[in-house]
């Protein structure tokens, strides 16, 4: 919990100095870039969490993956060797895109299906979506085929759950409780 919190601060710094120098959009798809390299590949992402590697083996590893970064995306190594918090990089890069799109008044939507969504389904959720909020929305599809059908919308701390299994579960308590 402590990592995440701290993730959450050194993403905020890095947004607001890549804000003040007006390369966040720069910094955003290096931080995208890092998150999917590391999401893809498990050495790396073993590397990065490993105390016995020496941090600066670690930052050299990284510019060798990385080596067109934008100079505040490669100082970011530095600061996180100098605090001895290179185990959260993962952690920061997500939190960076997160708080990116949040500073651009972009919000992803998440839609839980028991399939996976529809283009006309998608664009129906789409537009109930936008209704909620004032902000520029993107939907995740994510399948869970627990849920039986229906679905489950998850737009920042606002959650309607339309899903059958949900359904069913309120069934189940009102004959229990008769």
């Amino acid at each position: 919990m402590a990592g995440a919190r701290a993730a959450i601060r050194y993403a905020k710094a890095l947004l607001s100095l890549a804000t003040d120098q007006k390369k966040a959009d720069a910094v955003n798809n290096d931080m995208k870039l890092m998150a999917n390299t590391i999401a893809e590949n498990t050495e790396l992402s073993n590397m990065l969490n490993n105390s016995v590697i020496k941090s600066e083996t670690k930052k050299a590893a990284l510019l060798a993956v990385f080596p067109k970064l934008n100079s505040i995306s490669a100082g970011l190594f530095d600061v996180l060797i100098s605090n001895k918090r290179m185990t959260i990089l993962n952690d920061i890069v997500l939190q960076y895109s997160i708080l990116f799109d949040a500073f651009n008044g972009k919000e992803i939507a998440k839609v839980t299906t028991a399939v996976p969504m529809t283009k006309e389904l998608e664009a129906k959720v789409l537009t109930k979506v936008k209704t909620l909020t004032n902000k520029e929305v993107s939907l995740e599809n994510i399948v869970d085929e627990s849920i039986l059908g229906g679905f489950i919308l998850r737009v920042g701390d606002k959650q309607y759950n339309a899903s059958i299994s949900n359904n069913l579960n309120k069934l189940k308590r009102e004959f229990t409780l008769n």
